[in-house]
């Protein structure tokens, strides 16, 4: 980055309005070629409006946006990558049944007299992989590849449109410590070819590590810009909230000798050459959180599937208490008092376009006193989900918003505050703080800190390793659908249990061989 040069992107006044809600409020923002610029604020603060407005999905209020400091007006996200901005969702837009080629130049793609030419895309897509050090295999099925590897083909995507600003929305989030190492040096070479990134994230030990500067935002509009070599975690945490970073840690052990939760022997196979969960056997004891750590793709997904009764298993018990719950359906579940936060809250815990009433009704539909067997009361509903919209800082005009009209953090807020007022006697958590600010991180930590010393035996799924480390009690690694560690949470580092998800680390603890 040239300290000195004139922006390559440049947002003045922007300023957005939503029917209740000012998402942006006069917001400023310059990002210089060849920088990795990061964006950060809690929830509800305006970042993800914000994006929206600078890759066309939006059209602003107020404000201007300028490229190379002309103004532009960008109608639609076609009119933003014409001027050489890419956008990278934290939700992956990828077919899993295409290859990694053509997953690339789906929508653009390159002709020839008329005709595909598939030759000449090998080609570029070889060239951006050389260049930026992606390592892209053209050939390889989507379906096929980890995390880390489809984030770099939707780099890849952007960069094959001619990008030379590229927006990260939240790129970290499902990645264990040596894929954002691998990470980072992919945007190293970004930056080294004088493009431009803007980094939205919460964790702000990663923005302090790989960001030339940081703005952030609070309450729809601009605090400031930092230098991270002049800036601390806390010192960041405070811009964008008022407080102190929050820890995961859990102290005192709650855990009691009741077996709330049994699973023994679970297997569920699959069409392919290995089973997709094989021999899960643990126990989730009253007042015990029992974290689970891998890669995503490992089972995690079906191991809460076949806990919430969402598949069914091949073989192998779900005990709930002392009762066999196997074949229970997954309203009977809920009813017994499962709870369920899911990892895609969007396809799994929300009607998006209802209202949050009637979202609070979703799943406990029949338990009094908003629901009912036969009925329900909209009005009872209305004061629930305004109490958690209080108590867990829900940030929309009232229970009559919309769902979608949230933005992700707070709709994630919602659907925890919604089971969580629930009483239970298990909580299945999957990824409960993905996508939430430093604030709300906190409040959420504490909850489940709560509900464990009052007994409640939790099932953590969870992409933070910190967070994984500091709530659980006891700790599993899952790896091609098996449990291939038990580990005690006090004793290992997120650099170790890196190396059991990838494999790098045996069960034993010694580096596997290759």
């Amino acid at each position: 980055m040239t300290e000195n040069a004139a922006p390559v992107i440049e947002l003045t006044g922007i300023t957005k309005r939503f029917p209740g809600v000012v998402a942006n409020s006069d917001v400023h923002l310059a990002v210089k070629p060849g920088e990795v610029h990061a964006v950060v604020g809690e929830n509800g603060a305006g970042k993800s409006t914000l994006m929206k407005i600078l890759y066309g999905m939006y059209q602003p209020d107020e404000g201007t946006i300028s490229v190379d400091g002309a103004p532009v007006e960008f109608g639609s996200p076609r009119d933003a990558i014409s001027a050489g901005i890419g956008m990278v969702h934290q939700h992956f837009m990828l077919a899993d049944n295409f290859t990694v080629l053509e997953n690339i130049v789906l929508g653009a793609e390159p002709t020839s007299g008329g005709r595909l030419d598939f030759g000449a895309a090998r080609t570029k897509i070889q060239e951006i992989s050389d260049r930026y050090g992606l390592g892209l295999r053209p050939d390889r099925m989507v379906e096929e590849l980890s995390v880390a590897d489809r984030q770099r083909i939707e780099i890849a995507k952007v960069l094959y449109r001619g990008a030379r600003v590229l927006i990260l929305d939240e790129p970290t989030a499902v990645l264990v410590p040596q894929e954002v190492d691998a990470l980072f040096e992919n945007l190293a070479e970004l930056r080294s070819a004088g493009l431009s990134v803007i980094f939205i994230s919460h964790k702000l030990d990663e923005v302090l590590q790989v960001a030339d500067r940081i703005t952030v935002i609070r309450r729809g509009a601009t605090v400031g810009t930092v230098d991270p070599q002049a800036t601390t975690s806390r010192q960041l945490a405070e811009l964008m909230v008022g407080s102190e970073l929050p820890t995961p840690e859990t102290t005192e052990s709650t855990v009691t000798e009741v077996v709330e939760l049994a699973v023994a022997d679970l297997r569920i196979c699959s069409d392919g050459e290995r089973d997709l969960l094989s021999d899960i056997t643990f126990d989730a004891r009253q007042g015990e959180i029992v974290g689970f750590a891998g890669v995503e793709g490992n089972g995690q997904s079906e191991l809460v599937e076949a806990i919430m009764g969402l598949r069914k298993p091949d073989a192998g018990t779900i005990t709930l208490g002392s009762q066999d719950m196997t074949a229970w359906s997954a309203q009977d579940r809920r009813a017994a008092g499962i709870g369920f936060i899911p990892e895609d809250r969007h396809r799994q815990a929300l009607l998006l376009d209802a209202p949050l009433w009637e979202n609070r009704l979703l799943g406990w539909q029949t338990k009094a006193p908003a629901g009912g067997r036969y009925w329900i009361r909209p009005r009872l509903a209305r004061q629930e989900a305004a109490a958690i919209m209080t108590e867990y800082d829900v940030r929309a005009p009232g229970p009559d918003t919309m769902a979608d009209a949230l933005s992700g953090g707070n709709q994630q807020k919602f659907v925890i505050g919604r089971e969580m007022s629930t009483k239970l006697r298990v909580l299945v958590a999957a990824h409960p703080t993905r996508g939430v600010d430093v604030g709300a991180q906190a409040a959420i930590w504490d909850r489940l800190r709560e509900a464990r010393a009052a007994g409640l035996a939790t099932v953590l799924i969870s992409a933070d390793l910190e967070e994984l480390l500091g709530l659980s009690d006891t700790l599993y690694v899952l790896l091609r659908g098996r449990i291939v560690a038990k580990l005690d949470p006090a004793d290992v580092t997120p650099e170790i249990l890196g190396g059991y998800m990838t494999g790098a680390v045996t069960a034993n603890g010694e580096a596997a061989e290759r």
